[in-house]
C-alpha cells in the first residue's frame, strides 16, 4: 500500500505542467535522434546533460527517461524503413520489419512497433514498480559464469536462427568477435590487432561498427544493385493494423516484456539479448514460420515490447544498485553523480520525490510515444517514397556525422567506410551480419566474464559450470546445437525438407540475413521482358 501511496504522489510531480513538458521534449528528441543512425539516446543524453544543469533534478531526469524511450522507438523506425537500425535494440526488429515495408506494409510494421513498445513499456513499468527489490536482490547472486552461459546462448541463438548454413553463420560471429578483440587486453594491457596505432587502443566503438555494417554496407549494396535503373516506388499502404495483424501480434506483445524485463535488469548487455532470444521464440511459436525472414508481424511485435521493458528493466539495476547495464543507464548515472546523488538500495529512502516521479514519468512517456507515433506511422513511411540515391546519400551523410561525433576522429571515419565495405562483402558472400553485431557488442564483456570465472577456479574449466543457473542456460544451448540433427531423426514430420524461414541467398542477403535479391531480379525480369 506504501508503494501505491508513493506512485501516486510520483503522478502528482509527472504531471505538472513542467514536468509534462519536458517529459513531451524527451520523448519528441529521442524519437528523432534515434532515427538518424548511429546517434542514438545514448548520444543524446550526453550531450543534452550540460543543458540540464539549470533544471531540477526531477524535471532532468523525465526529460532523460523521455529520451530513452522514445530513442529506442526512433531507432525501430529506420530499422523498419531504411534496414538501418538507430540503436543496437532495433537490430532485429529489420529481420522482418524491412521485408514488411518492402511490401509495402511499413506503417503496419511501424503500428506494430509502437504498439509493442507502449505495451512493453506498460507492463515493465508495473514490474518495476512490483519486483523492483526481488529483481535487485537476484541481480547480486549472479556471478561470472553465470554472466558468460547467458552470452554464450546469445551468441548460439543468433547463429542458428538466421540462415540456412550455420558454417556461415559461425564465419560472421567469428569477425565480429575479432574486431572485437582490438584494443587493450582489460586484464593484462596488452595490445592486441591495433598494428601499433594509440587510436585503436581503445577499441573501435560498437556505434561505427553497427552504422559501418548496417548503413553504409547497405548503402553500398543498394548501389550496386540499382546503377542500371531505379526500382517503383514502394507503396506505403493502409495505415492502420488489421484485424488478422492484430489477432497475430497481441500474443508477442504480452510476451516480450517477460523476456525483456528480468534481461535489463541483470548486467547482461541490456536490449541486445533478450530482443534476439523474443525473436527465436515468436519464430518457434508462430504458426505462420514460413513467413518468417519475409515480412512477419510477430518478428517486429515480440522484439519491439521486449525492447521497451528492457528499458525499464535496465533502470531497476541503475536505482537500486547504481549498476548500469547500458550506455544511457551509464550517462544517466554520471547524471545523478552530477547532482550530487549516489544511486543505490538508500535512494529510495533518501530521495523518494524524484524516484516515484521518474518512475511515474515512464508511464507518461510511454501514453506520449504511442499518441505520438501510431498517427505518424504512415507519415514515417512515406520516407519510402524518397527517390533512393537521394536517401541513402541522406544515410551516409548522418552516418558520417555520428561516427565522427564519437570521438572526433577523422581515422573514425576511414573505419567507417572500410568497415561498411566489409558489410558490403558479407552481404555479396551471403553472412549474415547480425551475428557479426552481437558479437562485437557482447564478445568483450563474454570474454572478461570467462577469463573471471577461470581465475576464480584456479583455471579450471569446470568453473564456467559451477552454478545451477549456468548448467540450465548450457542444456539450452545443447538443445539448440543438436536440434537440427534431431529433427531429421523424427519420423513423419511434415515439412521436413523445406527451407527453413529465413534462409540466405550468398549472392543477396541483407543485415538479418534474409533474401534481398528478390525484389531486385523480379525488377530485371520485368525489364527483360518489357524488351
Amino acid at each position: 500500500m506504501d508503494t501505491l501511496n508513493l506512485l501516486w504522489e510520483g503522478f502528482g510531480t509527472a504531471l505538472t505542467p513542467a514536468n509534462l513538458l519536458y517529459a513531451a521534449i524527451g520523448v519528441l528528441l529521442g524519437t528523432a535522434i534515434g532515427v538518424l543512425p548511429g546517434i542514438g539516446p545514448a548520444m543524446a543524453v550526453a550531450l543534452l546533460l550540460p543543458v540540464t544543469y539549470a533544471l531540477a533534478p526531477t524535471s532532468a531526469f523525465i526529460m532523460f527517461a523521455g529520451i530513452y524511450y522514445g530513442g529506442m522507438f526512433g531507432g525501430s523506425t529506420t530499422s523498419i524503413l531504411l534496414n538501418t537500425p538507430g540503436e543496437t535494440a532495433a537490430v532485429v526488429t529489420a529481420i522482418e520489419g524491412n521485408p514488411m515495408a518492402r511490401k509495402g506494409r511499413g506503417a503496419q510494421a511501424l503500428a506494430a512497433a509502437a504498439i509493442g513498445h507502449f505495451v512493453g513499456g506498460l507492463i515493465g513499468t508495473i514490474l518495476l514498480v512490483v519486483l523492483a527489490p526481488t529483481v535487485a536482490s537476484l541481480a547480486v547472486d549472479i556471478g561470472a559464469p553465470d554472466y558468460f552461459a547467458i552470452m554464450v546462448l546469445a551468441f548460439i541463438a543468433v547463429t542458428s536462427v538466421l540462415g540456412k548454413s550455420r558454417v556461415r553463420g559461425f564465419a560472421s560471429l567469428l569477425i565480429g568477435l575479432t574486431i572485437g578483440l582490438i584494443g587493450l587486453d582489460e586484464m593484462t594491457g596488452q595490445q592486441r590487432l591495433t598494428f601499433g596505432s594509440l587510436h585503436l587502443a581503445d577499441g573501435i566503438d560498437v556505434v561505427i561498427v553497427a552504422v559501418g555494417l548496417f548503413a553504409v554496407g547497405e548503402s553500398l549494396w543498394v548501389a550496386a544493385h540499382l546503377r542500371h535503373g531505379q526500382t517503383k516506388p514502394i507503396p506505403v499502404g493502409r495505415p492502420w493494423l488489421g484485424r488478422e495483424d492484430l489477432r497475430r501480434a497481441w500474443k508477442p506483445w504480452l510476451r516480450g516484456p517477460l523476456i525483456g524485463f528480468p534481461f535489463g535488469a541483470i548486467p547482461a548487455g541490456g536490449a541486445e539479448i533478450p530482443t534476439f532470444l523474443s525473436y527465436v521464440t515468436e519464430k518457434r511459436l508462430s504458426k505462420h514460420r514460413q513467413e518468417f525472414g519475409k515480412g512477419a508481424i510477430e518478428g517486429v511485435a515480440g522484439p519491439e515490447a521486449t525492447a521497451s521493458a528492457s528499458a525499464a528493466g535496465t533502470l531497476v539495476s541503475m536505482l537500486t544498485l547504481g549498476l548500469p547495464t547500458t550506455a544511457v543507464a551509464a550517462v544517466m548515472l554520471a547524471a545523478f553523480q552530477q547532482y550530487g546523488i549516489q544511486p543505490g538500495p538508500l535512494l529510495f529512502e533518501r530521495e523518494p520525490g524524484l524516484v516515484w516521479g521518474l518512475i511515474a514519468s515512464l508511464f507518461v512517456g510511454t501514453v506520449l510515444l504511442l499518441v505520438l507515433n501510431l498517427p505518424l506511422a504512415p507519415v514515417w513511411a512515406r520516407l519510402l517514397r524518397i527517390p533512393r540515391p537521394y536517401l541513402y546519400a541522406g544515410i551516409l551523410f548522418f552516418a558520417s556525422v555520428g561516427a565522427y561525433a564519437v570521438s572526433g576522429q577523422v581515422l573514425d571515419l576511414l573505419l567507417l567506410f572500410v568497415i561498411g565495405l566489409l558489410g558490403f562483402a558479407m552481404r555479396r558472400f551471403g553472412l549474415p551480419v547480425l551475428p557479426a553485431i552481437i558479437a562485437v557488442i557482447l564478445g568483450p564483456a563474454a570474454e572478461q566474464q570467462m577469463r573471471r570465472a577461470l581465475q576464480l577456479s584456479d583455471g579450471s574449466l569446470t568453473g564456467l559450470v559451477n552454478t545451477p543457473f549456468s548448467i540450465a542456460v548450457y542444456v539450452v544451448v545443447l538443445a539448440l546445437l543438436l536440434w537440427p540433427v534431431l529433427r531429421r531423426l523424427l519420423p513423419g514430420r511434415p515439412g521436413a525438407t523445406a527451407p527453413a524461414a529465413g534462409d540466405t541467398d550468398p549472392a543477396g542477403t541483407d543485415p538479418a540475413g534474409t533474401d534481398r535479391s528478390g525484389s531486385i531480379d523480379e525488377e530485371r525480369t520485368r525489364e527483360n521482358a518489357s524488351r
